[in-house]
């Protein structure tokens, strides 16, 4: 049986940076000149007191001159490893605790920002309610979240070499850009959705057999990594690249 999303995050985050810095990797290859970080850079409802919650590397602050523009940064994670990362991004304070469970007061934040991490948790719902908790009135949620086809192409050699797991770890929970904006209503107003425009044109097998075993509940044996290969590999011959579909979102509300 596949693990509990918040199991499966604390299995692959907990003690390493390495699986989540494999995934951002991977996305070195888009299709956009402007990555997604500098694409949230222009974008990010920014102002005063600021929290990521599940900020994971830090690395969206390599973007964004939190410095520069007077923020006042709140970095949270789970994850020790992550905690241990995050606590080298300059005038960081950094938490370590559970997304559902901010220990902050009411109203400590202008802008609460989630970039991709509602998915790990296991009641994303209630972490939308202490988003809204701990932001002022007027404050702005940030939150990025991909659409159910998001990275299609790689649940399909998954689900081809015999591990299901790969693909269910894409989706595991319903937190998706169809989703959440409906989420978003019960705590606030002026709910916008804008996608980014970006695929993924892959030019040799190895990024994304990284990526695949980042994904794994267990390592893929060498009979599944050969024929990971051989699938990636016969695309890239026949169209001088491996194209994966991205879709991903940012969601920007006001308390």
């Amino acid at each position: 049986m596949s693990m509990t999303p918040s199991a499966q995050a604390t299995s692959q985050y907990a003690a390493t940076t390495g699986n989540l810095t494999a995934r951002i990797a991977l996305h070195d290859y888009g299709t956009n000149p402007q990555s997604w970080f500098d694409w949230l850079d222009e974008r990010l409802p920014l102002a005063g007191d600021v929290l990521e919650v599940g900020a994971g590397t830090g690395k969206l602050w390599t973007h964004v001159d939190h410095l520069g523009r007077g923020l006042r940064l709140t970095l949270a994670d789970l994850s020790p490893a992550m905690c241990e990362r995050l606590r080298t991004i300059p005038g960081a304070r950094v938490h370590q605790c559970d997304a559902a469970d901010l220990p902050f007061s009411e109203a400590s934040f202008d802008t609460v920002i989630a970039n991709h991490m509602l998915y790990h948790l296991d009641d994303p719902v209630a972490a939308l309610g202490e988003f809204a908790r701990v932001l002022r009135p007027g404050g702005r949620l940030a939150v990025a979240v991909n659409g159910s086809d998001h990275l299609a192409e790689l649940m399909a050699i998954g689900s081809a070499v015999g591990r299901s797991d790969l693909a269910l770890g894409f989706n595991q929970t319903n937190s998706t850009a169809e989703t959440v904006p409906g989420w978003l209503a019960d705590h606030f107003t002026g709910v916008t959705v804008e996608r980014y425009p970006c695929d993924l044109d892959i030019p040799t097998a190895e990024p994304i057999l990284a990526y695949l075993a980042s994904m794994a509940e267990e390592p893929l044996t060498p009979e599944q990594q050969s024929a990971a290969r051989d699938i990636v590999q016969a695309r890239i011959d026949a169209e001088g690249g491996f194209r994966v579909r991205k879709h991903s979102v940012l969601i920007t509300a006001t308390r």
